[in-house]
């Protein structure tokens, strides 16, 4: 009988299974792909503009962030403003400096109650200028915080997101696909898809706003040109409204409790600052359409506004009170074109003025 082989013997040379990659420079492919890269990003940009996109800063929490720290380097006694996009969009930076003599600091986030960052502000000793509040009554009362990453980024940013945000700022005035309402999964989910009876799913919003490196929004001139455009922002914002199911009483019960805590809230953020020395002036910009309809019944103007008004006794402004907050072009019911934002800035502003000496003139009496 043949005896096992042992493992010596069964030992195979390897070394002639060796075949070394011969030698290449990578140099050649690299610009190819570099060239592919550039053609299909081109292409893409070439697509958006043709369909009216134009380069705008991003309205970043990054942004926001950078904004926000102002206040801590020297300019805290500033006007800031603080609300939603209503009074972020109407009111224009530039005109505003060119009748006051002072740039505001732009802090509104769009979609998100103010209350927070008013919270913020007041627990910030360095903080003793203006503060303008913009009141849409859905947003403010209800604690819906759609960009409250924003707050978190300027408490804990990171290196890595420090740096992040200053290279994007490089290239955003220049590309103006680079917008989160031209990335391809966006666009992807858009595509119209059959949707099931029973169930309703609201759609994204569209972009609004062209932004500048200090946040400075402007109406996006697409809503104003493009019929259509318009008419699709306006079928968004009623969507909930007419398509969603209707209120229960256990959700009106909350949305008064809500109310209410955040009218506390306010209040309690209002008396800190104005007993640091802060003027705390509170705005109720225009509305049209549906919010028209809808706003007032959901927060009555006497049961929140009034009410916010004589529990902190600051100055409010309200479109319905002032000729000079009325009469504006609103494109899709809830902001200002761009010409109508700058030429309401600047009654705005005088208004402000107006208002402010009428009050103290009352209060020397």
């Amino acid at each position: 009988m043949p005896s096992s082989t042992s493992s010596s013997e069964a030992q195979v040379d390897m070394s002639k299974y060796d075949r070394p990659l011969p030698g290449k420079s990578l140099g050649v492919e690299a610009m190819i792909a570099v060239i592919v890269a550039v053609i299909l990003m081109s292409g893409w940009e070439m697509f958006w503009r043709a369909n009216d996109a134009v380069p705008s800063y991003r309205n970043s929490e990054g942004l926001w962030a950078i904004q926000r720290r102002r206040i801590n380097r020297g300019e805290g006694d500033k006007t800031v403003i603080v609300g939603s996009s209503r009074i972020f969009f109407n009111t224009q930076l530039d005109v505003w400096e060119s009748v006051a003599g002072e740039r505001p600091i732009q802090l509104s986030l769009e979609g998100t109650t103010p209350v927070p960052v008013m919270e913020a502000l007041a627990d910030d000793p360095d903080f003793t200028g203006t503060l303008l509040v913009g009141v849409a009554t859905g947003l403010f009362f209800s604690n819906f915080q759609y960009r409250e990453a924003a707050l978190q980024r300027f408490n804990e940013e990171s290196p890595a997101q420090w740096m992040g945000q200053r290279i994007s700022m490089l290239v955003e005035p220049y590309l103006a696909f680079y917008h989160q309402d031209y990335s391809l999964f966006t666009v992807t989910k858009r595509q119209p898809l059959p949707k099931r009876d029973t169930i309703f799913i609201p759609s994204d919003v569209r972009r609004l706003a062209t932004y500048q490196i200090d946040r400075g929004a402007r109406l996006f001139s697409k809503v104003e040109t493009n019929e259509a455009y318009a008419a699709r922002a306006k079928e968004i914002w009623a969507e909930e409204f007419v398509h969603g199911p209707p209120p229960t009483e256990e959700f009106m019960a909350e949305l008064m409790a809500s109310r209410d805590v955040e009218m506390e809230k306010a209040v309690a953020a209002t008396i800190i600052l104005r007993e640091r020395g802060v003027e705390v002036i509170f705005v109720r910009m225009p509305s049209e359409g549906i919010y028209a309809e809808v706003e007032p019944m959901g927060y009555p103007r006497d049961e929140n506004w009034d009410v916010l008004l004589e529990r902190t006794d600051a100055l409010g402004l309200h479109w319905e009170d002032h000729v000079e907050m009325q009469g504006f072009w609103l494109p899709e019911w809830s902001h200002m074109s761009g010409s109508e934002a700058d030429r309401f800035t600047r009654a705005f502003y005088e208004l402000i003025q107006r208002e402010r000496a009428s009050r103290d003139q009352g209060d020397g009496e």
